[in-house]
């Protein structure tokens, strides 16, 4: 029996590092940050995935690139963390249309 206590891993960083498995298994890599009952995957420039609680539990959510012509705030998509196969594929779509668009990196902040 040991007497070294084992750190629990929170429960954003579950569902990054499960995200970060498979945008990995297709080819995409990104890099997980993890705080204050969230957690970060940096995938590419202005592609930033956070993994929170939502109401309705765990959800991953980023940038889709467009800005709401209405408000003038960046318009956001997510996927619930149970789908995180389905999650990948969109982030690895959105993934390689910034590849593609060199000017993609001169967005406005």
């Amino acid at each position: 029996m040991s007497l070294v206590a084992t750190p629990t891993r929170s429960p954003a960083l579950v569902v990054a590092e499960q995200l970060r498995c498979e945008l990995e298994r297709l080819g995409v890599s990104a890099d997980v940050h993890e705080g204050d009952g969230l957690a970060l995957l940096s995938v590419w420039v202005h592609l930033v995935v956070w993994c929170e609680r939502g109401p309705e539990g765990w959800r991953y959510r980023w940038w889709t690139g467009r800005v709401s012509q209405r408000s003038g705030r960046w318009v956001y998509t997510g996927c619930r963390a149970l789908a995180v196969k389905t999650a990948a594929q969109r982030i690895t779509a959105r993934y390689a249309e910034l590849r593609r668009d060199p000017s993609s990196s001169s967005l406005p902040w």
